[in-house]
């Protein structure tokens, strides 16, 4: 469940759904569009949960759901492996938010087995395990909302409770995939397929499939670089004649801070903001990153405006000097790319701004960490551990 962004699955027509689109006119007449959960029409619902996707496989499936079920489940995962970076904070918060404000239920599963078997953390459990509870930490204390609605759920607990039910699946999804199909998901473990894998990371895509029907999750929400796996459990689901198949909501992958940086990472500080980040770390980070001006294709300080920025306060406010243009509240990122590409807005002006947001959003994990004992020790713990690929 790391994190990459390098996509080579050949998507068959069924899939290709990348851009959120109105919901289907014409739904069936078992469909109930007046229903309304937590203030919101079922075209408002399909709206904010498909907002969360830069793919959604598919769209249909997704409104059936919606109209049929009155609380579907969700589930995401991830990989206890080190400090937590803010687009695995910020944006899963937001994610989250969204899908329970729709009324769906979370279900976040806390793969501490996954991590051991790549080796994260040196394949120390007790260390992947306190990395988890810190993690947890975290998105309590950042603002994931609609608690009740949410479930942490650890690997090595739900796996050893239900282990009569969990290997069963294990083996028949291994037995109907060639090791071919299987190395293909290799990406989601932060792998390439040219990689030496050990034999835990073969078995590791078989049981990250497991997870969805074991979970009996409806939606897959999880990062692009997942969805291989997912499309491997709707495959399944072809091969075993189920119907009904888990909908894939993949959220977009926020690139490093430096020029060239497809992704985050965890063992290089500067490629990221990481959530516990001291005020002055936050500001220079962004003052270092690349931020060329005129240029919005590639420019992660503009991503970082886009996914999260926007999300959290629905604006996105520059404070300049008057001969610069005076202050501006931008109300739509669109807006903001206009006077970014025309050179109305300037890196020098936006980059304080973007640190000011972003350490107004962190402020409340801080005072957290640095108050309560239980946050502090697993934070100090965090940081003596060494990260390992």
């Amino acid at each position: 469940m790391a994190e990459n962004q390098s996509l080579d699955h050949q998507s068959s027509p069924e899939e290709m759904s990348l851009n959120p689109q109105p919901p289907p006119s014409s739904p069936s007449s078992s469909i109930s569009t007046s229903t309304v959960v937590n203030g919101m029409t079922l075209e408002e619902r399909f709206q904010l949960v498909r907002s969360i996707g830069e793919e959604c496989i598919q769209e249909d499936e997704l409104l059936n759901l919606l109209a049929k079920k009155a609380e579907p489940i969700c589930y995401d995962g991830f990989e206890p492996s080190g400090r937590m970076h803010i687009a695995q904070g910020v944006v899963k918060a937001i994610n989250v938010n969204k899908l329970t404000d729709a009324g769906c239920r979370v279900k976040i599963w806390v793969a501490d087995w996954f991590a051991q078997l790549n080796n994260k953390m040196g394949g120390d459990l007790k260390k992947i395990q306190t990395v988890g509870k810190y993690l947890i930490e975290i998105w309590k204390a950042v603002g994931m909302k609609n608690l009740d609605k949410v479930e942490f759920l650890w690997s090595s607990e739900e796996i050893n409770s239900r282990a009569h039910e969990y290997w069963p699946l294990v083996m028949d999804i291994a037995r109907r995939n060639n090791f071919r199909r299987i190395v293909r998901c290799c990406q989601i473990m932060g792998r390439s397929e040219v990689d030496e894998l050990s034999a835990a990371q073969i078995f590791y895509p078989c049981m990250q499939c497991a997870d969805v029907f074991f979970l009996k999750a409806d939606i897959c929400q999880l990062g692009m670089d997942q969805r291989k796996v997912n499309v491997l459990a709707r495959e399944y689901c072809d091969d075993i004649k189920r119907k009904n198949k888990p909908i894939i909501l993949s959220h977009h992958m926020l690139p490093g801070l430096q020029e060239g940086q497809e992704k985050m990472s965890k063992s290089d500080p500067s490629s990221a903001v990481f959530m516990e980040d001291e005020e002055a770390e936050v500001n220079l980070k962004i003052k270092k990153a690349f931020c060329p001006p005129n240029i919005v294709e590639g420019n992660p300080c503009l991503e970082y405006v886009k996914y999260i920025v926007f999300p959290w306060f629905g604006e996105f406010l520059v404070e300049r000097k008057e001969e610069n243009g005076g202050d501006k509240s931008f109300k739509t990122f669109e807006e903001l790319v206009v006077e970014y590409e025309k050179g109305d807005l300037h890196p020098a002006d936006l980059k304080p701004a973007l640190s000011k947001a972003l350490n107004k959003i962190l402020k409340p994990v801080r005072d957290h960490f640095a108050t309560d004992p239980t946050a502090k020790d697993l934070l100090k713990r965090v940081k003596s551990y060494r990260v390992t690929r």
